[in-house]
């Protein structure tokens, strides 16, 4: 071998050591540029991860505003409650920790199952509840036992609270999870998936102000992810308070003079429309939803046949009956087709032609009747007279002018509007022409005109002040921490119509004698020397049957819940210079007097502080 290598050789090896030193160069260059990359661009992030390893960060619901009466009385407010959450980045295996969560607080590992596949939804990063509302001997087991529940954390939530339980609940509403669509929208900025919202009523009507702001922890943990130290804090802001104009005392003696009994009733200040009172039965219980309602809670509620949900005072919408002929007398004044002294011969029927015969509820008749019986003794007949003379124009006009047949402004959504029919309405919606039959029944309240128990409020109280329709008022004000003033009410009118004095002291009279009057429909829930004045009223869930049907039915069975007359009883007070103005409506309670009025003779008493009358006589009817 020579030890002088040939020309050609040297050039192969020169070749070779540049291929090797370049592909060394390409080595370490990228070399360099990943350790730049990671000590360089990278430190942000992966000092962040290392964080991770020993921090947590855990977001702090901020408690709800709490909500007053006009009093200052507490009605909701917040509580502690203990939450057992998991982490799932840190869950292994979550059907062996489900095993042993399950023992801890005695739930079916199902049902931890169950909540754990509703809250994929949540970012992984957000801690999953899986018992909210826990007990407090469960909750010692659960932190005695937290070496052997890998991700499973324990913190303190604020809750809903009602000191006076179900009081009031369809004025609050209830809480619910935000949905996605509102994640998305503006008016929910900064809110995180699994926040709880209002949904219906004052919850959802002023959410911004009651939310609060959410607050912040850092925790610093071990290897085993025990809780070290708490590292920083930013503390939630609770939401604003809200006064309300709720009477709470009128509320809950409103609500024990219904009962089991379902309906509405709702209390206004005659002067500016506040809302004193609002009670919609059956109710629900709002804590349930503050919690989490379970599915079968919300299918029991749903599947309801009497509607625990639903707000009766705005949305459930009931022939008038009765109550209605304030409506039809004030109308026939003011028109001069009738007056004070207008008589009709009542003998229990009225013939419109040989086929329609149109009877009173009164099957022997109210004899000579002028208009102050008729509406004391609530004669069916001489509406079906006057009422045909004037006309279903006149009478829609006059309805209307009392803010019937239409929304009034309440400001949770869902107010409807009622029905008061005419001519135009009827060509519109059934393509055909008014019959004078259908003038007859409208006069008593009954056919097509239907309203809401706010309505016929509305009604009364417009009455009551001489014919101011007002917008109801349901909050009074709203307050920051340091009680400033944020937000505050203001009366507003809906409209305003100016009826005669003396058509309005007639029509007034009459109703006070309704109550204080022997003979009056609503006699029997007088209360003594203070005097209040109302309207009782029936209206038929099913048509009324002929003298043979009824005399066949006699003996037999009681009527079915279900096809049973509503009851409604309008009135306002005092008497001599209104206050207050009311509306009730029983379903299927047959009688306005025997079911509506007691109740309204209840909220009086409280209200006004009266003490009841001892003796008091029965009405028949």
């Amino acid at each position: 071998m020579s030890l002088n290598p040939a020309p050609e050789e040297i050039h192969g090896i020169r070749r070779r050591f540049i291929i090797i030193s370049l592909v060394a160069t390409v080595v370490f260059v990228i070399l360099a540029l990943r350790l730049w990359s990671l000590q360089v661009l990278g430190v942000e992030h992966y000092r962040e991860l290392s964080e991770r390893n020993r921090t947590r960060y855990i977001s702090i619901d901020p408690p709800r505003g709490a909500v007053f009466d006009r009093h200052g009385i507490l009605l909701v407010d917040n509580r502690p409650a203990f939450t057992v959450s998991a982490l799932r980045e840190e869950v292994a295996d979550r059907s062996v920790l489900f095993e042993s969560l399950s023992r801890l607080l005695e739930l079916e590992p199902d049902i931890l199952e169950e909540r754990w596949q509703e809250g994929q939804r949540l970012p992984r990063y957000r801690p999953l509840p899986l018992a909210v509302d826990v007990g407090r001997e469960a909750m010692e087991r659960i932190q005695e036992n937290g070496v052997d529940l890998p991700g499973i954390i324990t913190e303190v939530k604020p809750l809903r609270a009602y000191p006076k339980d179900k009081l009031a609940a369809h004025m609050f509403g209830y809480l619910g999870e935000i949905t996605e669509q509102q994640l998305r929208s503006s008016d929910f900025a900064g809110y995180r998936s699994g926040n709880l919202v209002g949904k219906t009523g004052l919850e959802n009507l002023f959410e911004a102000d009651l939310h609060g702001q959410e607050g912040m922890k850092r925790i610093e943990v071990n290897v085993k992810r025990r809780e070290l130290r708490q590292v920083t804090t930013r503390d939630p802001l609770p939401g604003h308070r809200i006064y309300l104009n709720l009477d709470a005392g009128l509320q809950q003696a409103t609500e024990e003079a219904f009962g089991d009994q379902a309906g509405g009733a709702v209390a206004l200040d005659v002067h500016s429309g506040e809302v004193l009172a609002l009670v919609s039965r059956p109710t629900f219980d709002p804590a349930r939803f503050a919690r989490g309602i379970s599915q079968e809670e919300w299918r029991d509620l749903l599947e309801n046949p009497q509607h625990p949900l639903q707000n009766k005072v705005l949305r459930g919408q009931y022939p008038p009956g009765s109550t209605f002929k304030i409506v039809v007398a004030l109308a026939a004044l003011e028109a001069g087709v009738a007056s004070p002294k207008t008589t009709v011969d009542c003998t229990g029927s009225f013939q419109l032609n040989p086929s329609y015969e149109y009877r009173c509820w009164k099957k022997k008749g109210h004899e000579k009747t002028d208009l102050h019986k008729a509406i004391k003794e609530s004669c069916d007949i001489w509406f079906y007279k006057v009422g045909l003379e004037l006309g279903i124009e006149r009478i829609a006009d006059a309805a209307r002018r009392l803010g019937l047949g239409q929304t009034l402004g309440f400001p949770f959504g869902g107010e409807r509007s009622g029905l008061i029919p005419d001519k135009q309405w009827k060509r519109e919606r059934f393509g055909a022409s008014w019959y004078n039959g259908e003038t007859v029944i409208a006069s008593i309240g009954q056919g097509f005109v239907l309203a809401t128990p706010l309505q016929l409020a509305t009604m009364t109280a417009a009455v009551a002040n001489g014919g101011t329709v007002w917008k109801p008022q349901v909050v009074q004000r709203v307050e920051n921490l340091d009680g400033e003033i944020v937000w505050s009410s203001g009366s507003e009118k809906v409209s305003e119509t100016k009826w005669s004095e003396a058509s309005l002291q007639t029509v007034r009279k009459a109703m006070e004698a309704v109550v204080n009057d022997l003979g009056g429909t609503a006699w029997r829930s007088r209360l003594g020397d203070f005097r209040f004045a109302g309207k009782t009223g029936t209206s038929q869930v099913v048509r009324r049957k002929s003298d043979e049907e009824e005399e066949q039915q006699e003996g037999t069975e009681v009527i079915p819940y279900r096809f049973r007359d509503h009851a409604l009883f309008i009135a306002y007070a005092p008497a001599e210079d209104p206050e207050l103005a009311m509306a009730v409506v029983v379903e299927h309670g047959e009688h306005g007097s025997t079911a509506a009025a007691p109740i309204a003779k209840a909220m009086f008493q409280q209200y006004f502080n009266l003490i009841p009358p001892e003796g008091a006589e029965q009405a028949e009817r």
